[in-house]
């Protein structure tokens, strides 16, 4: 079966992720976000429900991302937003940075058949060696620096709660080495696939469907009813698709100057 136009849109709309350690500025508008200093896009605007004119919305936002002192703040476009809002960050300088597709599958049915994992080993990250490997994987293939120590530390604790109730990250090992990883959060029924990441030199080798073979497998066993994910359009996307997800539509980030 497919999951309802109207539901995917409401659930993507629901799905805002601030990371700790981060600085909001937030009002019933809009999202802004000062991310920790080990993201690679240190400014992203997260949210825009404008209810005035979106010109003079963003110009107010950009006003207040200037503060942070920033060459850039990355605007992202969502899917419920009104699609001219393409053009009000363009003609702020803004630059498409990129396009992912919204995806959903209804686990209602069962889960798909994504095939032999092979060699690979996967474990979840609930002990500090492996949330490191988790992390770096997602540094060198996402452009992040590593967090400090005791962050890692901080993270591990948060991800044995978090893995009480479903979510977390699943790392998956090649002859020992970490070469991919992905995270799953529990939200009512839902689950949020997100963080997907092989790197370069071991695709090809199953690493990203054994991630998610991984991830919907726990969230059937906790009885989500649903699976979301945005995908890049060149790499996890037409995997997700042979997995039997379908495309609902598009999200872009525009990077837009603050200079």
């Amino acid at each position: 079966m497919s999951v309802p136009p109207d539901v995917v849109a409401a659930e993507s709309r629901a799905w805002v992720w601030v990371p700790p350690n981060a600085t909001r500025v937030e009002t019933d508008e809009y999202l802004l976000v000062r991310m920790p200093e080990w993201f690679a896009i240190p400014l992203e605007l997260l949210r825009f429900d404008p209810e005035r004119p979106a010109e003079v919305v963003v110009d107010e936002m950009l006003t207040r991302a200037r503060a942070f002192d920033q060459p850039f703040v990355n605007c992202w476009v969502k899917l419920h937003n009104d699609p001219g809002l393409d053009e009000v960050f363009s003609a702020r300088g803004g630059e498409l940075d990129e396009t992912l597709d919204v995806l959903a599958l209804d686990l209602a049915d069962g889960l798909p058949d994504l095939g032999p994992i092979g060699h690979l080993e996967l474990r979840w990250a609930l002990d500090v060696a492996t949330m490191r490997d988790n992390l770096q994987v997602s540094a060198d293939v996402f452009g992040d620096s590593m967090p400090p120590a005791d962050e890692i530390a901080e993270e591990t604790q948060r991800a044995l709660k978090d893995f009480e109730v479903g979510s977390g990250s699943v790392v998956a090992y090649l002859d020992g080495v970490p070469v991919g990883s992905g995270g799953i959060s529990l939200v009512n029924g839902v689950a949020r696939l997100w963080g997907g990441a092989v790197r370069e030199e071991a695709r090809g080798q199953g690493a990203y469907r054994a991630i998610l073979d991984a991830r919907l497998r726990r969230a059937a066993s906790r009885g989500a009813h649903m699976a979301l994910v945005t995908g890049r359009v060149q790499t996890s996307g037409p995997i997700l698709r042979r997995a039997g997800f379908e495309r609902y539509g598009e999200e872009r980030s525009y990077r837009v100057p603050l200079g």
